[in-house]
């Protein structure tokens, strides 16, 4: 990692569901700590209500996410790329540090199992933002 703002890249397939509610838990954890972004190998046409809901019901606002393309520049300038789900379709970049989180993905899923999702991301991000802001 560089010696500035260190960057994590959330990545799954729509970005409209997991990678949203990981980049909101992170901003909301790390504050200016940490860079956040967000992107999908296959992005859809809007967030998830229901991640929007589930976000809501603990104080955290992802509304305004828009779901975005993965591209090259993303991916290069990021520190840690987390993936959620992508299989294939998520590139590697040589030199990056790659975590792949096993996340139900909750398109379609009721507010009871989106809480559950919503619940291990921030088990997680809480780790991520321990282990990047402890140097």
């Amino acid at each position: 990692m560089s010696s500035t703002t260190p960057s994590v890249l959330f990545v799954c397939v729509h970005n409209a569901g997991r990678s949203q509610m990981a980049a909101g838990w992170l901003h909301h954890l790390a504050g200016d700590a940490v860079e956040v972004r967000s992107a999908g190998s296959e992005p859809g046409d809007q967030i998830n209500r229901v991640a929007v809901a589930a976000m809501a019901e603990i104080g955290i606002d992802i509304s305004g996410g828009i779901p975005r393309k993965l591209d090259w520049d993303l991916a290069e300038g990021s520190d840690v790329i987390v993936t959620m789900g992508c299989g294939d379709t998520c590139p590697i970049f040589p030199g990056k540090r790659y975590e792949d989180w096993v996340l139900t993905d909750p398109a379609g899923q009721p507010i009871e199992v989106v809480r559950i999702v919503r619940d291990e991301i921030r088990d997680r991000v809480t780790k991520l933002v321990g282990e990047l802001t402890s140097s």
